[in-house]
């Protein structure tokens, strides 16, 4: 049994399906896709948006309207859905689902992000240290567990085009990076990292300055893989080309 996952920030999950996302899904042809900042309620969408053919969506929006959201679209009917992570202030933010399987379970996660401005950067590492202590927990109980998302921090210098000048930026201040690393330490693998560990691989690119074209870009898009997990790994992939949106896919294939 094999599953190919992929985690896909669209910036407005209807303005990505203006250019090609369905298309571009049926070609791709993943198990499961988790989607983030959707930007949209479920009864905002066409019903080929919304159900595409072979897949059923469980959906976790944001309250407010045109604003973040995640969801996971599966071809696999999930033992069960948790929505939201039981903390109101990032549930009304639509920031977390779960779905559970017979061989793992997969954790969609949005986390906010903190460069529009001091207010919203310390939300976020309220946040970052919340959802450490909600994963530290539920590992305990869902020990074999995929987290993938959005999330919004760069890792290590090579995660990023030009360190020295971003050393100050949101994303890649050293206290988030440091997070990031003690958040693995629970016990998680970056799986795309298991397969490349060469530079100048990125996730996103700011819509300035030909960022994308230039490949001036962040890998902050990750699949993290619970140790239990890691031999089931076989593949980790970022798709590139694809160009909805600011963010490409990442992808991760486990085999059971």
């Amino acid at each position: 049994m094999e599953y190919s996952i992929i985690s896909y920030n669209v910036n407005g999950i209807r303005s990505a399906s203006s250019k090609g996302l369905l298309e571009w899904l049926g070609s791709a042809n993943p198990d499961i896709i988790c989607f983030q900042e959707l930007k949209a309620l479920p009864t905002d969408l066409t019903p080929e948006l919304h159900s595409p053919d072979g897949y059923t969506s469980y959906w976790f929006p944001a309250e407010k309207k045109g604003y973040s959201g995640v969801a996971i679209y599966t071809k696999h009917t999930p033992l069960n859905v948790t929505y939201g992570c039981g903390m109101e202030q990032y549930d009304r933010e639509g920031r977390v689902i779960r779905v559970d399987f017979p061989e793992f379970s997969l954790l969609n996660v949005y986390l906010p992000s903190g460069s529009s401005g001091e207010d919203r950067q310390g939300f976020k590492e309220v946040f970052m240290e919340d959802f450490y202590t909600y994963i530290s927990e539920l590992s305990k109980t869902v020990p074999r567990l995929v987290i993938c998302g959005d999330i919004n921090i760069c890792h290590k210098e090579i995660d990023i085009h030009n360190p020295v000048s971003n050393k100050n930026s949101s994303g890649f201040f050293p206290h988030e990076r440091a997070w990031l690393s003690r958040f693995l330490e629970i016990g998680f693998r970056d799986s795309y990292r298991m397969f490349h560990p060469e530079p100048h691989q990125y996730s996103w690119w700011s819509f300035r300055f030909k960022s994308r074209e230039q490949n001036k870009g962040w890998r902050i898009d990750y699949h993290f893989v619970a140790e239990a997990l890691a031999a089931n790994v076989v593949d980790a992939n970022i798709f590139q080309d694809a160009v909805h949106s600011d963010h490409a896919p990442v992808h991760v294939r486990l085999k059971f």
